[in-house]
C-alpha cells in the first residue's frame, strides 16, 4: 500500500504557498475585523445531533460521523461552518440586537461539491444576525466581493438570485415532498422537456406549467428584472418584493464595482431548502464552479430559541489562492 497517499479531495499546502495563503489569512481577517466582524473559532467537532440542528439538516449527507469513545455518542465532523456561527450567535450573544461573526477553519465534507472539487477546504466567511433589510445583504455582498479583490481574483462576474421568487409559485401548486424535490432538480437543469413531462404527469394547470417554463428562461441581465414583472404576473406580494430586492441589489453593485459584470437568474435556487431570500454567487472566468456564495436564512438560531434574520457569505482559501494574484 501507498500508505503516503492522501485521501481524494484532500491536499496538503507546502512552501511557498502555504506562506502566501497565511498572508492571505491575516489579510483577511484584519479586513473583517476593521469592518466590525469579531472571530471565532468553531470546535471541529461537535454532537451530530447538534452539527444538523436547523439549517444544517441540509448537511447530512456531507457530514462525517464518528463514535465518542469517552461517551458513546455520535459526533460529527464539521462540513460548513455557517451552521456553528448561528449557534453561537444564538448562545453567547443573544441578547445583542446585531450580530456580526467572521470565521477561517478547516471544514471535510464526505463528497465534493462538484466533480474535481476538495472535500477538505479551509472556509472563510462573514455572517450578519439580527439585520432583515437589504443593508444587510448588500453589507455581506460588499464583504465577499472585497474578499476577492483582497485575495486579487480577476476575471470576477456575480450571479444574483432570490429563492423567494420560486417558493411563491410552488406554493400554489401544493407539491409533496418528493415532487418539489423532483420540480427543484428540473429547474436547476433547466430542462424544458422534462418540465413538460413534469407537469404533464402531475396534470399541473396550463397557467402553472407555462409560469415555470418562462421562469426557467428569465436569466441574463438586469433588464430581465422587467420581463419577470410582466410574465410573471404582477399583484402576487412575494415575487414583486423579490423582484424589487434584485432590481434594488443590482443598482448597489452597478454603483459601486461598476466594472463588475453582473447576471440575473431567476430560476437559480442555490441553497433552495436552506436560503430565504436573496442568493449571490461569484464565478471567474474560466471556472465553472463558484469561487465564493453567499445567501439569506432567516430564521438562524431558532432550534436555540433566538431566531433572527441572517445572511452571510462563504468561500474556500485554497480555491482564492488558485485563483488570485501571487503576491
Amino acid at each position: 500500500m501507498n500508505t503516503w497517499m492522501l485521501p481524494d479531495g484532500v491536499e496538503e499546502i507546502l512552501p511557498p504557498a502555504s506562506w502566501r495563503l497565511e498572508l492571505l489569512r491575516r489579510r483577511l481577517l484584519d479586513h473583517y475585523r476593521d469592518a466590525g466582524y469579531d472571530f471565532v473559532l468553531p470546535p471541529l467537532i461537535e454532537h451530530r445531533d447538534a452539527l444538523l440542528a436547523g439549517a444544517g439538516a441540509a448537511l447530512l449527507h456531507q457530514t462525517f460521523a464518528l463514535t465518542d469513545p469517552a461517551s458513546g455518542r455520535l459526533l460529527g465532523v464539521r462540513s460548513d461552518m455557517t451552521p456553528q456561527a448561528a449557534r453561537i450567535a444564538a448562545r453567547h450573544f443573544r441578547e445583542q440586537p446585531q450580530v456580526r461573526l467572521c470565521y477561517l477553519g478547516t471544514v471535510l465534507r464526505t463528497r465534493p461539491d462538484a466533480i474535481g472539487a476538495a472535500r477538505a477546504l479551509i472556509q472563510v466567511g462573514c455572517e450578519l444576525f439580527g439585520e432583515s433589510g437589504l443593508t444587510g445583504d448588500i453589507e455581506v455582498l460588499r464583504l465577499m466581493l472585497q474578499t476577492l479583490q483582497l485575495a486579487g481574483v480577476g476575471g470576477v462576474h456575480l450571479d444574483l438570485g432570490h429563492v423567494g421568487i420560486y417558493r411563491a409559485i410552488a406554493a400554489r401548486l401544493k407539491l409533496d415532498s418528493n415532487d418539489e424535490t423532483a420540480l427543484f432538480d428540473i429547474l436547476q437543469r433547466k430542462s424544458a422537456p422534462d418540465l413538460a413531462d413534469f407537469a404533464a404527469g402531475r396534470a399541473l394547470p396550463l397557467d402553472a406549467a407555462a409560469t415555470l417554463q418562462r421562469l426557467m428562461s428569465l436569466h441574463g441581465e438586469v433588464a430581465v428584472l422587467d420581463e419577470a414583472a410582466t410574465t410573471l404576473g404582477s399583484g402576487d406580494t412575494a415575487i414583486d418584493e423579490a423582484l424589487g430586492a434584485l432590481r434594488q441589489v443590482a443598482h448597489s453593485v452597478a454603483r459601486e464595482f461598476p466594472q463588475l459584470p453582473l447576471h440575473i437568474d431567476l430560476a437559480e435556487l442555490r441553497g433552495y431548502r436552506y436560503h430565504t431570500g436573496l442568493v449571490f454567487a461569484a464565478y471567474v472566468d474560466g471556472s465553472g464552479r463558484e469561487i465564493a456564495r453567499a445567501g439569506r436564512y432567516d430564521g438562524a438560531g431558532s432550534e436555540y430559541g433566538a431566531s433572527r434574520p441572517a445572511t452571510g457569505f462563504s468561500a474556500d482559501l485554497n480555491e482564492l489562492m488558485r485563483h488570485g494574484s501571487q503576491d
